[in-house]
């Protein structure tokens, strides 16, 4: 199917990149004038673990002209397993500003800007407005529902992938051709209602597997060849090893892209009152004076790799007054992997009128690990 392209084609091809690209310049659907059109692209990738590793590597690779990547994170050792662009000597270091460094060693012709930043309400339009397309490459709802927003309003294609343990879906969202992410997943998810992979788990070789999609479509995009996932699931099953391809519709109610937006330019963010919290110096004490009971919200799964003794056990998703009991005058402490889980199940507490004190682990058991006991394994 002949696409429009999404750029022009740069300046002619020197020798060296003739030679560089020749694999590319052999593709009808690429060609010289494909290559050049790369080299005038501009994308922008938000996100730089385990998806956007592929994305980054795989579009410096082709030479795409300018990539951006905008990320406020820094590695850790957990990282390795599934986000190839870093070795363990970057463990500790912004990983927008590593993947700066590999790139620039793998394709001088790319101009990278390393964004260590978190992508938020108050910078999503300036860092997005100057690109032809973006990577989602992120692992958390909340700025996925704001990347869509933010490309819907700028009128932008959106290349999606999300993962869990053996599993991954991708698409472009694309308004005008097809759905964009709102009209697919109307409702966002509370925070901690589903488990990250940092959570849940994920088979290293997923995230490259979905990567490597989003970096084939990109590419399509720029060029405007073939047929792009645009109204169009793509969902992946590692285990069984199989692929099924479920169409998307466009929503005309959606509220950002539909007959009647409601969502007309990006929202203020929400505050939410905090939830009370204790340290894991103060719990020690009150563990101490025989004043807390502790509940481990997380996974069967976590436990197994680390638990504390003195922790009872209940899932998440199984925290209310029901299943807690009444107060016995301890102060009642949840805890999950680093405390946005926790911190959820507290509210939740709160909200269903639970009058004894209660709090959420601050930093949740890797804080308990590097400030009380570490001997303990991180993970």
């Amino acid at each position: 199917m002949t696409r429009r392209p999404l750029t022009t084609p740069g300046p002619p091809l020197e020798q060296g990149q003739v030679q560089r690209y020749s694999r590319h310049l052999l593709l009808e659907e690429m060609g010289d004038t494909g290559q050049r059109r790369l080299a005038t692209a501009r994308v922008l990738v938000v996100g730089a673990g385990g998806l956007a590793a592929p994305v980054v590597s795989y579009l410096a690779a082709a030479g795409v002209g300018r990539l951006t990547v905008v990320d406020d994170d820094v590695v850790e050792l957990s990282n390795l397993q599934r986000q190839v662009l870093f070795t363990p000597g970057d463990v500790g270091a912004l990983k927008a500003q590593v993947a700066r460094t590999v790139v620039a060693r793998a394709n001088p012709d790319v101009e990278f800007e390393a964004v260590a930043q978190r992508f938020e309400p108050g910078n999503a339009m300036d860092l997005a407005a100057d690109h032809d397309l973006v990577v989602d490459a992120t692992d958390n709802f909340e700025t996925r529902y704001l990347l869509n927003d933010t490309c819907v309003l700028l009128g932008l294609p959106l290349v999606w992938a999300s993962v869990e343990r053996f599993a991954g879906r991708a698409a472009v969202w694309s308004v005008g051709e097809g759905p964009c992410y709102r009209c697919v997943f109307p409702h966002q998810p509370p925070a901690g209602a589903i488990p990250s992979c940092a959570e849940a788990g994920v088979l290293g070789a997923v995230p490259g597997v979905m990567g490597a999609i989003q970096a084939a479509e990109v590419v399509k995009l720029i060029l405007g060849v073939g047929e792009p996932l645009i109204g169009r699931l793509l969902v992946h099953d590692a285990l069984a090893q199989s692929w099924d391809t479920l169409p998307v519709a466009a929503d005309p109610g959606c509220p950002v892209c539909g007959e009647a937006p409601t969502i007309t330019s990006l929202p203020r963010p929400v505050t939410e009152s905090p939830v009370p919290e204790v340290s894991p110096a103060a719990l020690r004490e009150l563990l101490a004076s025989d004043g807390a009971r502790v509940i481990d919200v997380r996974t069967p799964a976590e436990r197994d790799i680390v638990s504390l003794p003195f922790a009872e056990h209940l899932d998440a998703v199984d925290v209310g007054v029901r299943r807690v009991g009444q107060p016995d005058g301890r102060t009642l402490v949840l805890h999950c992997k680093s405390g946005a889980r926790s911190a959820a199940a507290v509210r939740a507490l709160l909200n269903e009128g639970y009058d004894g004190p209660v709090a959420s682990l601050r930093g949740g058991i890797l804080a308990w690990v590097d400030e009380v006991d570490p001997a303990l394994p991180r993970y």
